[in-house]
């Protein structure tokens, strides 16, 4: 499976994840933004950028996303889903 499959697949699952907790999901698809998926949940916001494989934040990219001002109710999130492994782990910036 080549790189973007991966990150796209990985994407998916967070979505599933997410949906299942009750959030309305929406997918940047060809966006070269610094978030991936924005969560709608009934109470606040989730706006986070999805990792697939090993694959960590570079330090270019954490502060792209550190420097984004959001509103309070809105979490900026790194899910990173490591090969094998069920539940993404998940940091909140």
């Amino acid at each position: 499976m080549n790189g973007y499959r991966k990150g796209a697949a990985a994407e998916y699952r967070a979505m599933r994840l997410l949906e299942t907790l009750g959030y309305y999901v929406i997918r940047a698809a060809g966006s070269h933004g610094v978030f991936d998926l924005a969560a709608f949940g009934p109470h606040d916001v989730r706006a986070i950028s999805v990792k697939a494989g090993g694959k960590y934040c570079s330090a270019v990219e954490r502060e792209q996303l550190e420097l984004v001002v959001v509103p309070a109710n809105v979490s900026k999130e790194i899910w990173r889903f490591k090969d094998r492994v069920k539940d993404p782990l998940i940091e909140r910036l």
